[in-house]
């Protein structure tokens, strides 16, 4: 998997672990170890995220506009409050209401009112956004999703240790045990 453009040739060292270095070598060998995570997941994120673009680009689809085309059409109906997809997608308010209003320009997706609530909205994606999404998942999947340059057991790993990084840091809880049935 590689995010540079064509004719970039790859950094003769790893400018992480010269960050790293100069650390060390300025006495800040305590953070050395943090700075290097965040640099790391940082940096991550961004060869990541240039992968995805790249592949969603053809859809004229940004990572958030599938997320919230992808949300909806994991529902049932097609259709969601928009305040939980605002909490399921974990973003500021204002950057789901932005991406929604593009959705919602493009026709992909429609804002209904809420049916008990007069000052809440429902989101519900259109026909056009489900072909859409569908095609772009497809993509996704094919071309970024399961060539992430891991192997599956390293994939696995790297997962659960971020996972364990998010929960540690107030990102979510472990499901409450559910009762035996009476």
């Amino acid at each position: 998997m590689s995010a540079r453009t064509s004719g970039e040739r790859p950094m003769p060292i790893d400018p992480i672990a010269e960050a790293r270095r100069q650390w060390l070598e300025h006495g800040w060998a305590d953070a050395a170890p943090g700075m290097t995570l965040v640099t790391s997941v940082n940096r991550a994120q961004q060869l990541l995220e240039a992968r995805v673009e790249a592949v969603l680009r053809p859809f004229a689809l940004s990572f958030a506009r599938f997320e919230v085309l992808r949300l909806l059409a994991f529902t049932r109906e097609g259709r969601m409050p928009m305040q939980s997809a605002v909490r399921r997608l974990q973003v500021h308010p204002t950057s789901v209401t932005s991406t929604v209003d593009r959705l919602v320009r493009a026709g992909l997706v429609e804002r209904e009112p809420h049916p008990t609530d007069g000052r809440a909205t429902v989101l519900a994606i259109t026909d056009a956004g489900r072909a859409l999404v569908e095609r772009a998942t497809a993509a996704l999947n094919d071309e970024a999703f399961t060539a992430t340059g891991l192997e599956e057991e390293e994939l696995a790993e790297l997962v659960r240790i971020i996972a364990l990084l998010r929960k540690r840091s107030g990102d979510f809880e472990d499901p409450r045990p559910v009762p035996e049935p009476l």
